[in-house]
């Protein structure tokens, strides 16, 4: 029988679904790069020249919300609208098209870098009672308004300070062992057979040594006074440990400050060295035994954590219905010393 049309008509079908494929392969790239231009991927979006666009004002605001505490960060973004109304934002945060060198940022109390991020201290001393302030604008349109931006300052955060001990050294390894010799040649000759010598045994590994206990944390000691603001209560915390002291400005209403004096970590037991392998036996009739393969040492056992070090607390009176904003953290350590007494201003 003549299977040939058969064959030729599979042909067909088997082209025809691979030009199915292709097609929907490509329509599926083209659907996927139409996708990615209209979501504004940044990837394939070409920078604007601001000396090529025409602009009518500059606005400028905070990523992720108004405000700011000592010790954020918190990008800017700016929107350049041109004549037609079609705005244009900033790379970065903005996702958009216009260069943040092509920009002219001036601020005062905190510093903006040159990506557009906005930093404040983190000694909160430095920006009390004061408003950062950024003014933006376009040096390529001198005749457009700079955007001015207040940037309200915000103590609800929540804040950490933690102490800790020194860590354990670290066990040293173990000596590996010796490998043993192999035993002599003897002889396969039939007429003069000789035995192989025997290999010699590999020697053992020392073990690895045990890491040293980490050491406890060290004291710290934690004052607390209460400061009347406009917006409401503020917590001052001074938290000091040797020579270091942090202060802080924290909002009860809505911010924290974690207090921690941890141990430190155990340092890690030493490998057991390798045993040495045995020798192999000499070749001869009969061959001879190989040694045995050393024992390897045991590894060292990981040191102990240190405790959490002591905590002692001192608030004012008028703080105390705010100190569940305090939280102390000391594992294995001595129950924290609270206490209260007039404190005034510490700063």
């Amino acid at each position: 029988m003549n299977t040939t049309p058969l064959v030729y008509e599979r042909s067909i079908a088997s082209a025809a679904l691979a030009v199915q494929t292709i097609c929907r392969t490509v329509a599926i790239l083209f659907s996927s790069a139409a996708i990615l231009t209209l979501s504004g991927c940044a990837v394939f979006q070409q920078r604007v020249d601001l000396k090529k666009v025409p602009i009518v004002s500059i606005q400028a605001t905070q990523a992720n919300g108004p405000g700011i505490a000592p010790g954020d960060k918190s990008p800017l973004v700016v929107t350049v609208v041109q004549p037609d109304g079609k705005a244009l934002t900033t790379e970065g945060k903005g996702h958009g098209t216009v260069r943040w060198k092509d920009l002219a940022v001036s601020s005062t109390v905190a510093a903006v870098n040159t990506k557009g991020v906005l930093t404040l201290p983190g000694d909160p001393r430095v920006s009390e009672g004061q408003l950062p302030h950024v003014s933006i604008t376009v040096p390529s349109h001198p005749d457009v308004h700079a955007a001015e931006l207040d940037v309200p300052l915000r103590y609800d955060r929540n804040y950490s300070v933690s102490f800790s001990g020194a860590p354990g050294s670290s066990g040293s390894d173990g000596m590996n062992g010796a490998d043993g010799s192999s035993g002599s040649m003897g002889s396969l000759d039939p007429e003069h057979p000789s035995a192989g010598g025997n290999g010699t045994d590999g020697t053992n590994g020392t073990d690895g040594g045990n890491g040293d206990n980490g050491s406890d944390g060290p004291p710290v000691r934690v004052l607390v006074a209460l400061r009347q603001a406009a917006s409401g209560p503020l917590l001052q915390v001074s938290v000091s440990s040797g020579q270091t002291q942090k202060l802080f400005l924290v909002d009860p209403h809505g911010g924290s400050i974690t207090i921690t004096s941890a141990g430190g970590a155990g340092g890690s037991g030493g490998r057991g060295g390798r045993g040495g392998r045995g020798g192999s036996g000499g070749i001869g009739s009969p061959s001879g035994s190989s040694g045995s393969d050393g024992l390897s040492g045991r590894d060292g056992m990981d040191g102990w954590p240190g405790k959490g070090g002591p905590i002692f607390v001192t608030y004012d009176p008028g703080a105390k219905p705010y100190v569940g904003a305090i939280q102390l953290r000391n594992p294995s350590g001595p129950p924290p010393v609270i206490k209260e007494a007039p404190i005034g201003p510490l700063w």
